[in-house]
């Protein structure tokens, strides 16, 4: 007995497959783009009605820290270390914020680990 292919085939296992890996392929290449594109901009955020200002990269580095002199009080270090890290916390959420918006666009909220 013989098997029949279906009418119309051209493979279809094969074929999609290699369609599937240009499409992962493709998909890779925009998240790596968008990554190093990422990794440029910089994101600011302050604290302490803008006592403090803190610039981050996309790249998760700390660019700029601004602060400004009336708050500098040697008797209050504590205070001036958490405006610090509220700025620093909110510039780096805004940061992966972005990071996350942008590689879920291109994925089309696929999750594949290890991508981004």
């Amino acid at each position: 007995m013989k098997a029949r292919v279906p009418k119309n085939y051209q493979g279809g296992a094969p074929a999609n497959l290699q369609q599937l890996a240009r499409q992962a392929q493709k998909m890779q290449e925009e998240m790596d783009q968008a990554s190093t594109e990422l990794e440029a901009k910089e994101y600011s955020a302050t604290a302490g009605g803008e006592a403090v200002s803190v610039t981050v990269t996309g790249a998760m580095e700390i660019k700029t820290i601004d602060i400004k002199p009336e708050v500098v009080d040697p008797d209050d270090i504590e205070m001036l270390t958490d405006l610090i890290k509220a700025a620093v916390n909110e510039a780096l959420r805004a940061a992966a914020d972005d990071k996350e918006e942008v590689m879920t666009k291109i994925s089309g909220g696929l999750n594949m680990p290890g991508l981004f």
